[in-house]
């Protein structure tokens, strides 16, 4: 005997104590999966025969129910649950969480299950509440269905239980294994010239033969129809005739619209009011031949409610569906699905007020959906309306997937005159800081999985230190898309005299296998996030900001970069400007783009930390030295035999006047743009790309040209591509280290070919920094290259920063990576937030 299962479903074993349904659940399901009554009452009381414990036991059985189905799990009860009011609240867990009810009903004969008992010394309790059982399981056997168990299985004798043999079938949502391309169709609503005319500019061939109609796909491609097929439009036939046509040739998937689902009921014979454009799709039917208009209500029953597609990252649903519906099978999930969530209230134009889900969507997969028309489609929190009234005079919008392209063609004519006006974008409400930090998303352990490196963790106690930063100093945070990762320095030099050198940052790339390298001159600046928007109407479609500003610049720690607004909007209509002339903004087919770029002075950024930190060491070394020159001339006067003390004191006061010379070079004037300059060395993202799927010279390039387009304000960054296969190509650039390092230069920024590089044990480090002797004079004091301090120097551990530079790393790939593929901005922040907050973790700040 076989028993279907739904493979997300609640199953309630329901029999008398003796009936074998332990046996039963230890047979067909895992151990995992079970919970039973008794086990709950030897967890509270220590002793699973111990009725006084029930209710507490039931207690903890029902927590443990509704965990398990709220994370869509698999559950079976093995209780009794003879009785209809044991089985209530089990059933309201299943409706609640959107699981399917199940019952398999063990109907033995009284006398099998009291032999049983009596055989087992913990059921010494005789036949009679075994009987008891038995009667109220038999008057209310009849009643199951309509207690709301989906399926009732009923077992009458050994012999059936022993045959059972169950399967588990998967929802008909569930198309995972589904992973694309698609092209998923907005609402047609009868517009079947429309439909015509963008299949074909999607790719796809129609011809028709009299009533037939054959649509050719594109290869591999598989349109995916939101459902309102029908109503308003002139040929709703034809649009039937074509996405049915599509389905029962595997060339489409369609969802049931609330339209398409009255019609449904209308051909069944069922009272429906002959409104809302039903009645001209049935003035339409009446002219088509018989059985073809009877073949329609047969294919309109079998369109389900949602589809979950590509492993689960794209849900397809016609009024759109929240994350905790998606997978799942209910009455309530199916009507979400055709209309949506409404208030109760009315609006002004006598249609019901809809709650906008999609403000609080925070799931993973991208959901499509229609229903409600809107003027454009909009990605709102990783969800995408493409209704875009086409019968009521706008377009049919297609996306396609997973390019997230928009296709569109302009209806013909206005087919029917809307009832309320199409949804216009959101206005301009004056306040700049909608969207502020969710602190649930971000507070406490956080485990964020990333594509590059797996599971990062943030721990708790650096989440809370990184809060300060992020409520109070940080940008608006619709801004705050991505910030960068720490970067190690190279090991220490095998070399005597210097702690760090290029040929060890090779030598790491060279022993996990990377051969080709690309060498950056490292400038002295700060760093800088260039996030630019090309119009203002491009910041407020893309980022929600409707404050008329077109872009920031943001420090590495999410701080506005520059506290002059008039200095920041000056330097983004420069960046723009050799954008738009370096022809980028063209090529790039974006509205938007994010640079990562060097900004020069490093003192107009980091003027406190240079004279409050590395000026104050240097002076106070010459100034004690000054003090003991003086103290030594004195003695000399005295006839005081000083020489090797006065050698020691001269060669530590060289040291400071060293680091001093070096000191100066990077504390230059600043007054405004005219003494600023930007490095731009990674052109991060722009929009429907995350750009690390491009290599350094790449994006070198595109950094070189924007710098030639501006070449007073923007620096072009020197590099070197390395081959370590070639000698004279490595000793060229270590030549070239010296020499820029000799005259002044802080170093050079080491990193394999690919962006994302991946040796046999994982992720490599993304760069290398090799910082050139008299910079580290700033960084370690005067006198850090002595042989003496050399030595504890070398000793430095560089383990903790290098964790900390990949896990950045990943984390702020990962954000980029969420913000181009629209996944909701809580998404996006957790990530921004985790790099901040790795930048608490104790690691020595001169690496």
């Amino acid at each position: 005997m076989k028993i279907e299962i739904p493979e997300f479903a609640l199953v309630l074993l329901v029999g008398a104590s003796g009936t074998g349904k332990s046996s039963f659940a230890a047979k067909h399901f895992l151990p995992t999966e079970v919970i039973s009554s008794d086990r709950m009452r030897g967890w509270v009381a220590d002793d699973e025969t111990d009725q006084a414990a029930t209710s507490d036991a039931f207690d903890v059985l029902h927590y443990l129910v509704e965990k398990r189905l709220k994370g869509r799990r698999f559950t079976v009860i093995d209780a009794t649950n003879v009785q209809p009011e044991a089985r209530k609240g089990l059933i309201a867990l299943a409706r609640k969480w959107h699981a399917l009810a199940v019952a398999i009903v063990f109907d033995l004969p009284e006398d099998i299950a009291v032999g049983r008992n009596a055989r087992r010394p913990d059921r010494q309790f005789g036949a009679g509440p075994v009987r008891r059982q038995m009667q109220s399981l038999r008057r209310s056997i009849g009643g199951m269905s309509r207690e709301g168990l989906r399926y009732v299985h009923r077992l009458r004798s050994v012999d059936d239980i022993d045959a059972v043999e169950i399967t588990r079938t998967r929802l008909w949502n569930d198309r995972r294994e589904l992973t694309g391309p698609f092209d998923i169709i907005g609402d047609v609503h009868g517009c079947g010239y429309e439909l015509e005319s963008l299949l074909s500019q999607l790719g796809y061939a129609v011809s028709w033969s009299g009533k037939d109609v054959t649509v050719t796909p594109p290869d591999g491609r598989r349109a995916v129809f939101v459902g309102d097929l029908v109503d308003r439009g002139p040929r709703s036939p034809d649009v039937l005739r074509i996405a049915k046509h599509m389905v029962e040739a595997g060339h489409a998937l369609a969802v049931v619209g609330n339209h398409d689902d009255k019609l449904k009921r209308h051909l069944a014979g069922r009272q429906v009011k002959m409104s809302h454009g039903l009645a001209e799709t049935v003035e339409q039917l009446a002219a088509e031949p018989p059985e073809f208009t009877a073949s329609l209500q047969s294919w309109l029953d079998g369109l389900i409610s949602h589809y979950v597609l590509d492993g689960g990252k794209l849900v397809v649903a016609h009024a759109g569906l929240k994350e905790e519906m998606q997978g799942r099978a209910s009455g309530a999930i199916r009507s979400f699905c055709m209309y949506g969530e409404t208030t109760g209230e009315i609006d002004e134009f006598g249609l019901p007020v809809r709650w906008d889900w999609a403000a609080d969507y925070k799931g993973k997969a991208k959901v499509i959906y229609g229903h409600t028309p809107v003027l454009e489609a909009n990605w709102v929190n990783g969800t995408l309306c493409i209704d875009t009234g086409c019968v009521f005079g706008g377009k049919l919008t297609a996306l396609r997937y997973p390019e997230l392209e928009l296709v569109s063609v302009p209806a013909a004519k206005t087919y029917y005159e809307p009832i309320r006006p199409l949804a216009a974008p959101p206005a301009d409400t004056g306040d700049t800081h909608p969207l502020q930090l969710n602190l649930a998303d971000v507070l406490g352990k956080q485990v964020i999985e990333t594509r590059t490196y797996g599971m990062v963790t943030v721990r708790e106690e650096n989440a809370a230190a990184a809060l300060e930063v992020m409520s109070r100093h940080a940008v608006d945070p619709r801004w705050l898309i991505y910030l960068p990762p720490t970067m190690s320095p190279a090991e220490t030099s095998a070399m005597d005299g210097w702690l760090e050198r290029p040929e060890e940052a090779f030598a790491y790339y060279g022993s996990k296998g990377v051969r080709t390298l690309i060498a950056e001159e490292k400038h002295m600046g700060s760093r800088g996030l260039i996030l630019l928007a090309r119009t203002q109407e491009a910041a407020a479609r893309r980022f929600g900001v409707h404050d008329g500003s077109r872009g920031v610049i943001i420090t590495r720690t999410g701080r506005r970069f520059f506290n002059d607004a008039e200095l920041e909007a000056a330097v983004l209509h420069r960046v723009d400007a050799a954008i738009e002339e370096s022809g980028l903004w063209s090529e790039l087919s974006t509205d938007w783009v994010l640079w990562d770029a060097e900004i020069l002075p490093w003192s107009m950024k980091a003027g406190a930390l240079v004279r409050g930190q590395y000026a104050a060491v240097g002076a106070a070394a010459i100034t004690g030295l000054d003090a003991l020159s003086q103290a030594l001339s004195s003695a000399r006067s005295r006839g005081v035999a000083v020489d090797d003390l006065a050698e020691a004191a001269s060669a530590r006061l060289n040291d400071a006047v060293r680091f001093r010379a070096a000191y100066n070079r990077y504390v230059a004037p600043f007054a405004g743009i005219d003494d600023l300059k930007i490095a731009p060395f990674h052109l991060l993202a722009s929009e429907g790309s995350a750009h690390s799927d491009k290599n350094h010279l790449w994006h070198m390039a595109a950094a070189h040209r924007l710098s030639t387009a501006d070449p007073a304000l923007l620096l072009a960054t020197e590099y070197r591509r390395i081959d370590l296969d070639d000698a004279r190509s490595t000793a060229d650039a270590i030549a070239w280290w010296e020499q820029m390092t000799e005259a002044g230069g802080e170093g050079m920024v080491v990193k394999p070919l690919d962006f994302v590089t991946r040796g046999q044990k994982g992720l490599l480090q993304p760069a290398i920094k090799s910082r050139g002797r008299e910079y580290l004079r700033i960084i370690y004091g005067p006198d850090y290259d002595r042989p003496e301090n050399l030595l504890r120097l070398k000793k430095r551990g560089l383990g903790q920063k290098r964790s900390m530079a990949l896990r950045e790393f990943a984390l702020g790939l990962e954000a980029l990576h969420r913000f181009v593929e629209h996944s909701p901005l809580t998404r996006v922040h957790q990530c921004v937030f985790g790099v901040l907050a790795m930048e608490s973790e104790p690691v020595d700040p001169r690496l």
